[in-house]
């Protein structure tokens, strides 16, 4: 009976807006801890997260899922999952995350009316941290950041940035393990709100191609031996752990798949870091690196 009563239930709001549904489904492919125990036990002995409402799990719908929303809107305590960027455009009509009794609320109604509430706000992924492909130009909805749709309306409810092109689901998870253990104040962040646990280092300083990097040896096509700079790498200016926690229960990653690192943590993807496949700039190379760094026309 005491560690039933001492268990603590943390109420979890997962709101979707403009987003292709990859964060979602990358943080419930979670290894460890897994996805039947996030949402079936405790994250940690003594916390549980109870997700009340996350649209691709849930089993509600319509007026029995907008009620959810109405009534935690008027409570406090809960944690506030915001996945995808929030458009604005004509008071936000391009992104309706449901209906009661035929009004339909949008995204940004949904944000203004729960954020100021929450015990804290999560912005899921790099949609939701810095606008991301939803914000990319042109941007025809008007899409923003969570953290401009703060700025622009005053709420100080405390954010946490969990960037990503998807996130890995031990950023999220980790974060909520370290904030419950350790308390909101005690989770180091740098300063663009994300994490210094999982955001601390650049994924060049980890990356297993680095010694090619200071040979001066670069791939000029995919599948050649070498480092990937020369075919657009964003490692040198992308801050994240890829390198060493890996994806798909430490399988393999994108360097390690032969792919160049395309900088999905940062704020400037994707519209400033060029194309792909195409190299960046303001990088020292090695000295016996014979190709001149010029500016990206982008």
């Amino acid at each position: 009976m005491n560690s039933k009563k001492s268990k603590k239930t943390i109420p979890v709001v997962y709101l979707q807006g403009a987003a292709c549904t990859g964060c979602a489904t990358s943080t419930l492919c979670s290894s460890y801890p897994s996805i039947k125990n996030i949402l079936l036990q405790d994250i940690i002995p003594g916390f549980k997260l109870e997700f009340i409402f996350h649209p691709t799990i849930m089993a509600a719908s319509g007026n029995l899922a907008m009620d959810i929303l109405e009534k935690t809107a008027s409570e406090k305590g809960y944690v506030l999952i915001i996945d995808g960027a929030v458009p604005t455009k004509e008071n936000g009509i391009f992104c309706v995350i449901g209906e009661k009794n035929g009004k339909k609320y949008t995204m940004l109604e949904e944000v203004l009316k729960l954020a100021p509430n929450a015990s804290m706000v999560i912005a899921l992924g790099t949609c939701a941290s810095f606008g991301g492909i939803a914000a990319a130009l042109p941007n025809p909805t008007g899409s923003l950041s969570v953290g401009d749709i703060f700025l622009s309306n005053k709420i100080k409810t405390p954010l946490i940035n969990i960037p990503g092109c998807p996130p890995h689901p031990d950023w999220l998870f980790g974060t909520l393990e370290a904030v419950l253990t350790k308390g909101l104040e005690k989770v180091q962040l740098d300063d663009l709100k994300r994490p210094k646990a999982y955001f601390g280092k650049l994924v060049h300083e980890n990356c297993p191609n680095r010694a090619y990097f200071d040979e001066g040896k670069f791939a000029k096509r995919l599948g050649d031996e070498g480092c990937l700079y020369e075919l657009g790498c964003k490692g040198p200016i992308t801050y994240s752990d890829c390198p060493t926690r890996r994806w798909n229960n430490k399988i393999n990653w994108a360097i390690g798949s032969g792919s160049p690192c395309s900088g999905c943590t940062q704020p400037e993807y994707p519209d400033y870091l060029g194309d792909f496949y195409e190299k960046i700039i303001d990088v020292e190379v090695p000295a016996n690196e014979k190709k001149i760094v010029t500016k990206n026309k982008k």
